[in-house]
């Protein structure tokens, strides 16, 4: 069962990106009881992201592009994210 929270995720990156791969794991329960752990079972994430938008962008520029996409959800409803992204054949 995904959660709202990861399920908001899922959305907003599938409309800013159209991304030919897409995951969002949710990694909150390895960080249970630690910091930044909300108690809603929803606090870290990793995203893996596919899209043709990444094509000639630095690692940073796509990090930068994926946080933008998904507005105030990174620090503060979600405490922490992974994010790996890349273009098509990476």
């Amino acid at each position: 069962m995904t959660g709202p929270i990861a399920q908001e995720i899922s959305q907003l990156l599938q409309l800013a990106f159209a991304p030919t791969h897409l995951a969002v794991i949710n990694d909150s329960a390895k960080h249970h009881g630690h910091l930044g752990d909300d108690g809603t079972g929803e606090s870290h994430f990793t995203v893996e992201i596919e899209s043709a938008a990444f094509a000639g962008i630095s690692r940073l520029q796509r990090q930068r592009m994926v946080n933008a996409a998904l507005g105030d959800l990174p620090g503060q409803r979600v405490h922490a994210l992974a994010i790996k992204a890349r273009a098509p054949g990476e």
